[in-house]
This record gives C-alpha cells, sequence and structure tokens, in this order.
C-alpha cells in the first residue's frame, strides 16, 4: 500500500501488555507523526529515538502527537 502526506491511514487495532490500541482513537483529531525503524537495536536507531524523544515539548507545543516503534 502507497501512503502519501494528509492520506488517512487504515485504522489498526491490536492487544498490547498495555491494553488495546485502536490507531484511530490515538490519532483522534490531532496530527500524528508515525516514527518507525525497520531494523531494530541499531547504533542509528537508538539515535534517532533519543532526539525525537528529547523533542517531545516541542510535540506537545504544536499538539501534534507522535508514535514510535520498532
Amino acid at each position: 500500500m502507497t501512503m502519501r502526506i494528509n492520506d488517512i491511514i487504515p485504522d489498526i487495532e491490536v492487544v498490547t501488555d498495555q491494553g488495546k490500541f485502536s490507531l484511530h482513537e490515538f490519532v483522534g483529531e490531532s496530527w500524528t507523526i508515525l516514527f518507525s525503524h525497520p531494523k531494530d537495536f541499531t547504533p542509528v536507531c537508538t539515535t534517532e529515538f533519543s532526539a525525537v524523544a528529547q523533542l517531545e515539548s516541542e510535540w506537545e507545543k504544536e499538539q501534534l502527537r507522535l508514535l514510535a516503534f520498532l
């Protein structure tokens, strides 16, 4: 599937160790960035995830939701 900026992503519902998760419920009416890496635990992956986490206050100011996963 090809996705482009401003496309509506299909809803994903999964059961996690934190309970049920629905992507559309998480996003709500806000802008959301889906952040992922194709390979786990590489040096670059760790650095980039850390850099994104350090910007949390900036995401909140813009009322932007961030979902990062490996």
